[in-house]
């Protein structure tokens, strides 16, 4: 039995993502022990079959708060000795990895998941410059970094200077919690919920931010509004520009068509009552809430950036557009409105392209991978 620690920077990873890494490594009989900040609420975790450690990483990689999160891990690393250290989130595995330098040369074997790396095709020069030769640096003292993208998979093999670099597909998705529903079902759900079954719903789940660029489809909404008169779109998720985006929907009068449902945890319920899924990020890894629509059997729409092209395949389960392309994304959603068909259509076709995606696949190359270090011991 072997002793491993999963880090991320937020406590809410082990619930949200934690299947696909210390539950992979808890079935496979090892102690294990996770690191977090878990001091809010949101990300107030407990599981009796692992040792939780609080650290108190700061989300912001470059606050000094994380020059006290530093200190816990070398203290931690120099009472405990891991033989697998596994790193998730930019500033969780930063730090992670620059604690770790010690017990490394001691044997222990660091891995970092990149979920998404901040230097990409489009990214701005400074990611360039600032996190492209952060991650270079700390490269070098990473045994191996696991990308959950193509081009991040690309980038890593050709600009990092990592002997190690794997690809997996994404976190896994739970084909068996996300599942396309009846007429009747989804019929019996919208009266639930207080929605017609004559209404067309999009659904979004995001952290409200700049990233997530939830401007682009209240714009969207406002030029559908006369198109699709019971348009309906569920944003679901909170952030810091959740006031300013409520402040705009008021300002296009728009309220009754785009409804801020705030943190949930019925979003597989919320999926089986949409029409179809929305995406309007600027940047992502590999995104759960696309996946999830997958499974769910929705067709899609969504920007063209890293992450959403890996999984919508233009023209076939869901159609990409432009980042900042409000017109094209309102034109886009109008057609699968118009097209009942074709809606039906794209939503097998997610079904069948979400298979490679699934925990299931996910777990199993999780686990070959820990195998592969446990024997380099």
């Amino acid at each position: 039995m072997a002793r491993v620690l999963v880090t991320a920077h937020l406590g809410r990873h082990f619930r949200i993502f934690g299947h696909y890494d210390y539950k992979v490594l808890l079935n496979m009989g090892h102690e294990v022990h996770i690191a977090a900040n878990f001091n809010d609420k949101i990300d107030n975790f407990e599981d009796p079959n692992v040792i939780k450690h609080q650290i108190d990483f700061d989300r912001n990689p470059f606050s000094i708060g994380n020059i006290k999160a530093l200190k816990q891990l070398e203290e931690l690393f120099n009472d405990i000795h891991f033989d697998i250290i596994h790193c998730q989130s930019p500033s969780g595995g930063a730090i992670t990895r620059l604690a770790a330098r010690k017990t490394r040369k001691n044997g222990s074997k660091v891995l970092y998941t990149a979920h998404g790396l901040h230097f990409f095709e489009g990214a701005p020069l400074k990611n360039w410059l600032i996190y492209y030769n952060i991650e270079k640096w700390l490269g070098r003292f990473t045994d191996c970094i696991i990308t959950i993208n193509n081009e991040d998979y690309t980038l890593a093999q050709k600009r990092l200077k990592i002997n190690d670099v794997r690809y997996i597909p994404g976190v896994g998705i739970d084909l068996n919690k996300f599942t396309p529903p009846t007429f009747e079902e989804k019929k019996e759900l919208r009266k639930q919920y207080g929605y017609d079954e004559n209404d067309f719903i999009l659904i979004y789940v995001a952290e409200m931010s700049y990233r997530k660029h939830q401007d682009l489809l209240i714009n969207a909404v406002n030029i559908l509004r006369k198109k699709i008169p019971d348009l309906k779109l569920l944003l679901v998720g909170t952030g810091d520009l959740i006031d300013k985006y409520k402040e705009h929907t008021k300002k296009l009068d728009l309220e009754q068509y785009i409804h801020f449902l705030g943190y949930r945890k019925d979003v597989p319920y919320l999926m089986t009552i949409a029409d179809i899924a929305v995406s309007s990020s600027r940047q992502e890894g590999l995104p759960v809430n696309v996946m999830e629509a997958m499974a769910t059997g929705l067709p899609l729409v969504v920007t063209n950036c890293r992450g959403n092209r890996d999984l919508v395949r233009n023209g076939e389960n869901g159609y990409v557009v432009g980042i900042d392309d409000v017109d094209g994304f309102a034109n886009a959603v109008e057609e699968f409105y118009l097209l009942e068909e074709l809606r039906e259509n794209f939503g097998r076709n997610s079904l069948e392209l979400i298979k490679s995606y699934s925990l299931e696949q996910v777990t199993k190359e999780m686990k070959d991978i820990y195998l592969s270090y446990l024997n380099k011991k």
